[in-house]
């Protein structure tokens, strides 16, 4: 599955050099690549649950780390001010994709605790959400997303918003991609403390910071010093990322074995969903008021909701990925 959705998500995207492409045609390619990405992350998740019956935790933390990364990587490449064509940028990224298809099919077996459902079930897609357990960490995932990518998105918006409150030269390309890459450590920490500390509790800790950066956000902007500004940001975007392996754990946690994969993927793609409604809301806040440092005290609404939705799971307050 994660090698036929490689190739395809490549294929579609090298849609996007065809000369004639129309409006309707570019949408369709981007479409159709988002689809196949759908077999690539969540089914990776999959993967890695099929390999560890325990440290999951962990393991996750190392695979959700290394998507942080790539998702940085484009502001690092930016700020070296390359004139790159966006053709060789399509080029490369259509390679890459089918060649961790094929590092996948060839390098990585089945894990020994893989467990093939006899037949397709599309029912599960709604089964999954009857085990309580489940739903609560399901929505805290869903509070977790409502902040995070928006606040990826708009880490420059930030940076520069700043840069003109207090007329300073910043390198925003550089400063986003050390902001946003600096959750590839905290996921790989998070992931070893939630061995000792659990990982309902390391996931509370890291929803509850994020959650208190947002409401907190407005006051830095006041702070002249570009060193503070950074860091709380370099901190921000550590905490607003390291549960996000962790609420994975739980999910694949508490669903039985033929319906990880589905659970995994249902609640990945449902937060992908929100992540669109908290980015097209925050641009609207940006777009149409004149205090934008104020707009992203709206991401607070997701680690609320979460934390909320965490607290009334007892099955986590004991148990611990190790």
């Amino acid at each position: 599955m994660f090698f036929i959705c490689a190739i395809l998500g490549a294929f579609f995207n090298l849609g996007m050099l065809n000369a004639n492409n129309s409006i309707l045609t570019l949408i369709s390619f981007r479409f159709f690549t988002g689809f196949s990405l759908a077999g690539i992350y969540p089914v990776g998740m999959k993967i890695a649950a099929d390999h560890f019956e325990k440290g999951l935790g962990k393991s996750l933390s190392f695979l959700v780390g290394a998507l942080v990364l790539g998702t940085a990587f484009p502001h690092l490449i930016k700020s070296f001010g390359l004139n790159i064509r966006w053709e060789i940028v399509i080029w490369t990224t259509s390679i890459l994709a089918v060649t961790g298809g094929l590092l996948i099919l060839i390098f990585v077996p089945n894990g020994p605790y893989q467990k093939l459902a006899n037949k397709f079930d599309a029912s599960k897609i709604l089964k999954v959400f009857k085990n309580r357990s489940f739903r609560s960490a399901a929505f805290g995932y869903f509070g977790h997303m409502w902040e995070l990518y928006a606040f990826w998105t708009f880490v420059p918006v930030l940076l520069f918003t700043y840069s003109e409150l207090h007329i300073l030269d910043l390198n925003i390309s550089l400063f986003s991609f050390i902001i946003i890459a600096s959750g590839t450590i905290s996921c790989i920490l998070g992931g070893f403390i939630s061995i000792t500390y659990g990982t309902k509790k390391t996931a509370v800790l890291s929803l509850s910071l994020s959650g208190i950066c947002c409401l907190l956000s407005p006051f830095f902007f006041l702070i002249n010093s570009s060193i503070i500004f950074i860091a709380f940001l370099t901190i921000w975007g550590m905490v607003v990322i390291a549960d996000s392996p962790l609420f994975s754990t739980m999910v694949a946690q508490n669903s039985d074995a033929q319906s990880k994969g589905t659970a995994l993927t249902i609640v990945n793609c449902i937060g992908f969903a929100i992540t669109i409604v908290s980015i097209q809301l925050l641009n609207f806040l940006i777009s149409n008021t004149s205090y934008t440092q104020y707009a992203f005290l709206i991401l607070a609404i997701g680690p609320i909701i979460g934390l909320i939705s965490l607290k009334k799971s007892k099955f986590y307050s004991t148990s611990k990925s190790k």
